[in-house]
């Protein structure tokens, strides 16, 4: 199982430290695929990484995990990108699309600032499980299929023969490296062993393919990767009209929630590594106020990195400083790594990016098939879809929870039973077992029966409660209808909570509670 791979310890300077260089080199290919993902430049998919990294690490609620741009930002941003530079070809302006995506991470930022300054991280444990493992398949499959653009040409051809023959061929020799080089020695990420391999069958001619550097300079000649300190990046071309706050807000927001939902569940995972427990709140502040530099400074934004996270701890990261280190490291190589980092294959990283898939996809699911509900089977498929078809992780995690929420509504309404009991005196008493709430009061109020009933009547709560306002309205109209029929209806066994649920609705409902009940005395509201 993955968890035996790694063992409780307590962290020092030493295996920090190590670990931080490691996962900084580990950083450098997954940052800019992912920045062509996002359709920038690899400088701000690099920097992104640097400005989250410090900052989750000093601020953050969970030491040893690793913040940087991420798949699941990646695939959001892009829309953000692609906004912009439409807006900017109607207005004349050429960087209108980096503008919009630097304004998107920025207001993504405050909103995650928001979230931890009203505490309100722990709303992910209402995430039900097979909506995460729908948002991580949506995710794996949009990450999969912008992949095959770098299998295209400029005009959206695929590429000729031997050139998509040999993209292919060598995606492959890097998915095997990463897959079977930690079988010869761990204490180097494969994937940079990977990337070093098949580059050097590029710098030396061995094969000719296309290389960052391609990408980027289409001919020009000009470098882009100078390597210098981000300059500040303040859209101020924007013109904030309605629908661009609409558009640039709504894409905040969902940058804003799909990065709160990746960190805190991979927040969870070192958790459950570490055995020692995060903070979430203070998690989210953190990755708000990170996100909000990152756009200040021309970075794409981002969010925790689960693989990077693990090959943290798993090399024996536990503190502050491990993060700490790595993105110090990862600023060092940008700033005189430039001229180097030109020379990695595309081919390099659609590999790396294709292991992410991988790794990323719940492949569990498959399991689940007749084994689980299939309401929850519904639901993780539900989850996929929309992330696929509408490319809105947000949404899709929304409406996940919404599906899973009427789905138990559903379920435990139909677990509410009555089963009544006559006494010696006439005195029917309904047993009430289950959830009285607006799921179940419709069926609960269809099987009293005031006509048919004698004279006295008492629901036994005992192994019941009244959970909400629309219960209260069901025992209140139940009542009336016992009374009109000149009957009686009492409760018993009631709750502190039930009892606390009455008290406060005050003159709204009229019950009565049984003056044999062993908690209350007599009570009419």
């Amino acid at each position: 199982m993955l968890f035996n791979l790694f063992v409780k310890k307590n962290g020092n300077w030493r295996d920090d430290t190590l670990s931080g260089f490691t996962v900084a080199l580990a950083l450098v290919p997954e940052a800019i695929a992912f920045s062509f993902i996002a359709g920038v430049d690899p400088l701000v998919g690099l920097w992104s990484a640097v400005f989250l990294g410090f900052v989750t690490s000093t601020f953050g609620g969970r030491p040893g995990m690793i913040s940087g741009a991420t798949g699941a930002i990646a695939v959001v941003v892009a829309k953000a990108v692609e906004m912009g530079n439409t807006a900017g070809a109607e207005a004349g302006i050429d960087d209108l699309g980096m503008q919009y995506l630097f304004a998107t991470v920025m207001l993504a930022g405050l909103i995650q600032g928001l979230v931890g300054l009203f505490k309100l991280g722990r709303f992910i444990r209402l995430v039900p499980y097979p909506v995460m493992m729908g948002f991580v398949n949506g995710l794996a499959i949009l990450i999969l299929l912008a992949q095959f653009d770098s299998f295209k040409t400029a005009e959206g051809a695929w590429l000729p023969g031997n050139a998509l023959w040999v993209m292919g061929g060598l995606a492959m020799l890097t998915m095997a490296i990463i897959q079977f080089f930690p079988r010869i020695t761990r204490a180097i990420p494969s994937i940079l062993v990977a990337i070093i391999a098949v580059g050097l069958m590029s710098h030396f001619n061995v094969i000719d393919t296309k290389t960052i550097g391609d990408v980027l300079y289409e001919g020009t000649g000009s470098a882009k990767l100078t390597g210098a300190f981000p300059m500040l990046a303040w859209p101020s071309d924007i013109v904030w009209t309605w629908d661009t706050f609409v558009l640039i807000g709504g894409t905040a927001l969902t940058v804003a929630l799909v990065g709160l939902i990746e960190s805190l569940m991979t927040l969870q995972l070192i958790d459950d590594l570490t055995e020692t427990r995060g903070q979430g709140n203070r998690e989210c502040f953190a990755q708000g106020g990170a996100n909000f530099l990152s756009g200040l400074f021309g970075g794409m934004g981002g969010c925790a990195m689960i693989g990077q996270s693990l090959i943290n701890i798993k090399s024996g990261g536990r503190g502050r400083v491990s993060g700490v280190v790595a993105a110090l490291t990862l600023a060092v190589l940008i700033m005189v790594g430039g001229p180097v980092i030109e020379q990695i294959p595309i081919a390099a990283l659609v590999g790396v990016m294709f292991m992410v898939v991988i790794g990323t996809f719940e492949w569990a699911t498959f399991r689940t098939l007749g084994k689980v509900p299939a309401a929850e089977v519904v639901v993780i498929l539900t989850v996929t879809l929309i992330t696929v078809i509408l490319h809105n992780l947000a949404l899709a995690v929304f409406a996940g929870v919404i599906v899973s929420a009427l789905v138990f509504a559903w379920e435990s309404a139909r677990h509410v039973r009555l089963n009544p009991q006559d006494t010696e005196r006439g005195t029917r008493i309904y047993n009430l077992q289950g959830v009285l709430y607006f799921g179940s009061v419709h069926e609960f109020a269809q099987r009293m029966s005031p006509l048919t009933d004698p004279d006295e009547v008492i629901i036994d709560f005992k192994d019941a409660r009244v959970a909400d306002y629309s219960s209260l309205e069901a025992l209140n109209a139940v009542t009336e209808r016992y009374r009109k029929a000149g009957k009686r209806l009492r409760l018993r066994h009631l709750s502190p909570e039930c009892r606390k649920l009455i008290t406060a609705a005050g003159s709204l409902v009229e019950v009565e509670v049984a003056e044999d009940d062993p908690r209350y005395s007599v009570a009419r509201i």
